[in-house]
């Protein structure tokens, strides 16, 4: 009997919200219902079920604005932490590495259809907005800890450009089909119309073709007027919508009060409440959303003014101004679009903003092949040549081709074939205001510990490096652009043991941090694998706060990608968590791991010690790419691997330095090498001045 009562009474809360009505509707519902009446005392308690769960279910409401603060329907605080879909609907060319030759949305299709076709083009285009946004990244973004999405929308995608009234239902239902996943989510939905008609800037981001012509042409502003308040009309019940970013980012001289653009927003504001009294406006200023001027004060009761930061310090000055609207007419600010930039410049910006009560969204959410952001889609190879051909470096494709690699860029923009780049969110959600770090991952001894995983985790606590930021509208915070978005250089490596990265361009009092956790007390030997161009670059291991090594001279090895071994032998290390650090002075060597192996005992270093030099085959061979060669060493000695091609050339050079006695394998990679036979020869010399030379075949198939 309960369960169908609860089955009603849940169907009235959605259409119902006076509770009075709907107290006096139970002993009525089983009456007719159920036929029986309950005890008094069993009603009161579904009386009491029913206003808790009437109060839960309204609790958030409509965001408005209280003094500074943004709040939900029942006065608690809401500090936005969003994220911006930059990209999807409004396509930019240097997300798409388009950008020397298609930088803008219509600059891109235009491109994309002049090769493949009207047809082709639109299949790529429902691809591209299939995989780009669907259900599975917003359920993501949640997950991450983010509380709203700002959607940059396109005028075009709501209304033909060429008829005025005129409505696209297929454009409208993006945005419910996001807002559904939005509600299902808790997250706010804020809708900012990035392109108005005609432009507000005459810039790619505003889908311009060279000119500023909202400004020029009043029939633009009326367009841009009844635009808005046709999606007022269609969202102005819906609470999960947390208001409207009116324009994005105008750009244009309208003298020094900007009367041209408060008399539109003005006229935009009354369109919108003559149908929608709900929703908070978000205003933001001209000059790419840095200059209000004449834009105060407020002239509605429920707005914010939004701002965008970009390349300059994340400090209390560089915002001051904003401050003082904030503190002058008692409204609350927004940052409604920043990013592109270092995790320590997120950090310290999220921070700002905190310290300031200012909610902000961070600019955008997936780009093509960058570290940059939450996500990243690979660039493939088939694209890649599409963008070479249109940057005139190959020939042109066919049609078939290019639109397969088209579709096929689409499809990789899916959030399962993405990198999440888990040091941005770490950066903008758990680093504001704790100093605490913790491990990327790969933490455990013994084992193999990469460099470029180091610790997450702020600057000064996690690693330190000398340009960790851009501050100056174009400085190069790392040199390297791969695998994570700290100052620390992290390039492409070409080492046989590698997860793909090392640490280069390395400078005297840079560090890291690594928390590691050691599975079995006992001596290690510790090997530290590096490539060194020049001499004179040193290394200095710290455990737990102490110094575990004296400093360790790095030798050349004869180039960047020339990677050789230092060993460090029988160190003690206790089991446990520990923090380890290891510093670096004075440059000119690449990093790529530290590796900690446990040393054997004297019975079994006696047992396993080798009577004399040996040179094993490689196994497997033939190979492909990957090889294993053995040899033994009976004592210390200064020992050379190298690997020949059929004509007798080096190749390449796999060991080069003094070891201690013991039985030894190295890998061989040869996937930067042909198909065909090669040879690799040993060299050692023991401190006895007992030589050895051994040369062995193997055959490399492709």
């Amino acid at each position: 009997m309960e369960e169908q009562f609860f089955s009603w009474l849940r169907m009235k809360l959605k259409n119902e919200n006076n509770v009075p009505y709907l107290v006096g509707l139970i002993c009525n519902f089983f009456v007719t219902k159920i036929g029986t009446i309950m005890p008094t005392h069993r009603i009161l308690i579904l009386i009491f079920i029913l206003i808790i769960q009437s109060v839960n279910l309204n609790a958030e409401g409509f965001l408005k604005t209280s003094g500074k603060k943004i709040v939900d329907s029942q006065g608690k605080e809401i500090y936005l932490r969003g994220i911006g879909l930059g990209g999807w609907l409004v396509p930019e060319g240097y997300m798409l590495h388009t950008s020397g030759f298609a930088n803008s949305p219509t600059q891109i299709r235009n491109k994309i259809e002049s090769l493949i076709g009207t047809a082709n083009t639109e299949l790529f285009y429902k691809t591209y907005q299939k995989y780009y946004v669907n259900k599975r990244d917003v359920d993501k973004i949640a997950q991450w800890g983010f509380n709203s999405i700002r959607l940059p929308l396109t005028y075009k995608m709501l209304t033909p450009p060429n008829q005025p009234g005129v409505y696209l239902e297929e454009g409208f239902a993006i945005i419910d089909s996001l807002l559904s996943w939005c509600e299902q989510n808790k997250l706010y939905l804020i809708l900012d119309l990035h392109c108005a008609p005609g432009a507000q800037n005459k810039d790619n981001i505003s889908d311009s073709d060279g000119e500023a012509r909202l400004w020029l042409d009043a029939s633009y502003r009326t367009r841009t007027v009844d635009l808005w308040k046709k999606i007022a009309e269609r969202y102005s019940d819906k609470e999960w919508i947390g208001g409207y970013d009116l324009i994005n980012e105008t750009a244009y001289n309208l003298g020094a009060n900007n009367d041209l653009l408060r008399e539109l927003y003005i006229n935009i504001t009354n369109a919108i409440r003559n149908v929608d009294a709900n929703h908070i406006l978000f205003i933001e200023g001209n000059w790419y959303a840095t200059d209000f001027n004449g834009l105060t004060p407020p002239w509605d009761n429920n707005m914010v003014y939004s701002f965008h930061k970009y390349w300059n310090e994340p400090n209390t000055q560089s915002i001051q101004y904003l401050l003082n609207i904030q503190n002058s007419f008692n409204v609350p600010l927004w940052l409604g679009e920043t990013g592109e930039n270092s995790n320590s410049w997120f950090v310290e910006c999220v921070e700002l903003m905190k310290l300031h009560n200012i909610g902000w969204a961070w600019w955008p959410h997936k780009k093509i092949a960058s570290i940059a952001g939450p996500l990243s889609a690979p660039l493939t190879t088939d694209y890649q040549k599409l963008l070479d051909y249109w940057s005139g470096s190959v020939t042109k494709p066919t049609v078939e081709f290019a639109t397969n690699a088209l579709i096929k860029q689409a499809e990789k923009l899916g959030i399962d074939n993405c990198t999440q780049n888990k040091d941005v969110v770490d950066a903008l959600i758990r680093q504001p205001g704790n100093s605490e770090t913790i491990s990327f991952g790969d933490g455990f001894i013994p084992g193999r510990i990469y460099g470029a995983n180091y610790d997450l985790g702020k600057i000064g606590f996690a690693y330190q490096d000398k340009v960790y930021e851009n501050t100056g509208g174009g400085a190069v915070y790392n040199n390297g652009y791969e695998y994570r978005n700290d100052g620390v250089d992290i390039e492409k490596c070409s080492d046989v043991y590698t997860n793909g990265f090392d640490i280069g361009w390395i400078e005297t009092g840079d560090w890291l941090k690594f928390t590691v956790t050691v599975l079995q007390e006992g001596n290690y030997d510790a090997l530290i694998r590096i490539a060194a161009n020049t001499a004179g670059g040193k290394i200095l291991l710290k455990l737990d706060g102490n110094n575990f090594s004296d400093f360790i001279t790095v030798p050349v090895t004869g180039g960047w990608q020339k990677w050789s071994t230092i060993k460090l032998e029988n160190k003690f290390l206790s089991a446990g968590d520990h923090s380890l650090q290891i510093q670096f002075f004075f440059g000119g060597f690449n990093f790529n791991y530290l590796e900690f192996v446990e040393r054997p005992t004297k019975v079994e270093e006696e047992n396993n010690l080798p009577k004399d030099f040996s040179l094993s085959q490689n196994f497997p061979n033939p190979f492909n790419p990957i090889t294993i060669i053995k040899y033994s060493l009976p004592n210390e000695s200064y020992t050379t691997i190298k690997i020949f091609n059929s004509i007798g050339q080096e190749v390449k050079e796999l060991l080069n330095q003094t070891q201690s006695a013991g039985q030894y394998e190295i890998p061989f990679n040869g996937s930067d090498l042909n198909s065909g036979v090669y040879f690799y020869s040993m060299y050692a010399r023991s401190n006895y001045g007992k030589e050895f030379r051994n040369v062995k075949r193997m055959i490399l198939l492709k």
